[in-house]
C-alpha cells in the first residue's frame, strides 16, 4: 500500500456512514475517513470550507484519505 501525506482544501459533500464522507474541491472528490473523535466539536455543513490534514492510502482498489486533523477555513 503507498501513504502519502497532504493538506487539502474544499467540502465536505456529504456522509456516507460509518465515519466515511465525499470529500471534494476544484479536482475532484475522493473518499475519506473522519474519526468522530478528530471533529473536535466542529460542525460542518456542504457550504463549509475546510482544511484536512491526514494520509492518503492507495491500494489496487481505491483511493482514500485517512483524515488526522479537520477544521474549518477562518
Amino acid at each position: 500500500m503507498f501513504v502519502n501525506t497532504l493538506v487539502l482544501e474544499g467540502k465536505i459533500e456529504k456522509s456516507l456512514g460509518k465515519e466515511r464522507y465525499v470529500f471534494s474541491d476544484a479536482t475532484g472528490s475522493v473518499n475519506v475517513e473522519i474519526d468522530d473523535d478528530d471533529w473536535n466539536g466542529i460542525t460542518v455543513t456542504p457550504q463549509n470550507i475546510v482544511i484536512i490534514k491526514g494520509e492518503v492510502e492507495k491500494d489496487m482498489f481505491k483511493t482514500e484519505i485517512e483524515v488526522d486533523v479537520i477544521e474549518l477555513k477562518k
